[in-house]
């Protein structure tokens, strides 16, 4: 992939971090080390969180605006630049604007977005030069989600999510539903009742359909809201969970049918979105040109 940015016109830009849908979740077993051996299709979403970079004297790594009751070394971009800067020796310092759009706890992946946009742009802007394989390595150490976004391209996952292919799903006009509650994901792949030994398939088998999500049953249970917000959805087009929630969504085959759905349910009082599948990500879209 050719960049056509210049690092030198990189600072003070606004840089996407988009959102991504698991369009299937299917756990095949679990490690010695507790980790869930997964089998998933991410898809990105033009849903994004916005982050901006300026330059600092000082070689310290710093929020602009930090999120109330996170430290802000505890803060993913934060993590993720210092990350860099151990990694490769790199002395200066950075501060870090993120404009948030994307509900935090909905399963759509805003913190590991977030942090992947933070390696992939810093590696540009201080010609660090480090490979793509190499950040989403270190993107791995910050959290599972993390590489798919460095990857930047639609993806069948397996592993614990870092063993990727690239694959082209339809990019489909998509509604989401983030249901008033945060759901804890360490909580939910600690469950007893969570199913841990479902059939590998292939890409094939998702292409013809199969993509349910092992977690919606757990889920449900533990969250009611989960469960309405489903039915809710449900009475447009199929209703899916993405991770492990909160957030479900529903492919649509036009604009027009989501569009009627979303003002329909947000009449309803849901928080809801209107948005549209994509197979590059906008970062990588943006980074090109």
């Amino acid at each position: 992939m050719t960049l056509k940015q210049s690092n030198s016109v990189m600072w003070a830009e606004k840089w996407p971090a988009s959102a991504k849908l698991n369009l299937m979740l299917r756990i095949v077993g679990q490690r010695a080390d507790g980790y869930h051996l997964l089998q998933t299709v991410f898809q990105f979403i033009d849903l994004c969180d916005w982050i901006i970079f300026y330059p600092v004297d000082d070689g310290r790594v710093r929020l602009l605006n930090p999120i109330p009751g996170v430290p802000e070394i505890e803060d993913l971009t934060v993590k993720a630049a210092n990350l860099l800067k151990l990694e490769t020796g790199y002395p200066a310092g950075v501060c870090i604007e993120v404009e948030k759009n994307l509900p935090m706890g909905g399963g759509l992946g805003g913190g590991s977005s977030d942090a992947a946009t933070v390696l992939v742009v810093l590696n540009q802007i201080w010609d660090l030069k480090l490979s793509k394989e190499r950040l989403m390595e270190l993107g791995l150490s910050l959290g599972a989600d993390v590489p798919v976004f460095v990857y930047g391209y639609s993806a069948w996952a397996e592993g614990v999510g870092e063993k990727l292919e690239a694959i082209t799903p339809a990019e489909q006009w998509v509604v989401v539903i983030k249901p008033d509650c945060h759901v804890n994901t360490k909580e939910i792949f600690s469950s007893k009742n969570l199913t841990r030994d479902s059939k590998s398939i292939t890409i094939a088998d998702f292409i013809a359909g199969q993509h349910n999500n092992d977690c919606v049953e757990v889920v449900s249970q533990q969250y009611s809201v989960v469960k309405d917000a489903l039915v809710a959805l449900s009475e447009f087009s199929e209703a899916r969970l993405t991770g492990t929630g909160a957030c479900v969504f529903a492919q649509f085959e036009s604009k027009e049918l989501a569009y009627s759905a979303y003002k329909s349910l947000e009449l309803n009082g849901w928080q809801v979105y209107l948005a549209k599948g994509l197979n590059k990500s906008p970062l990588y879209a943006k980074l090109a040109g």
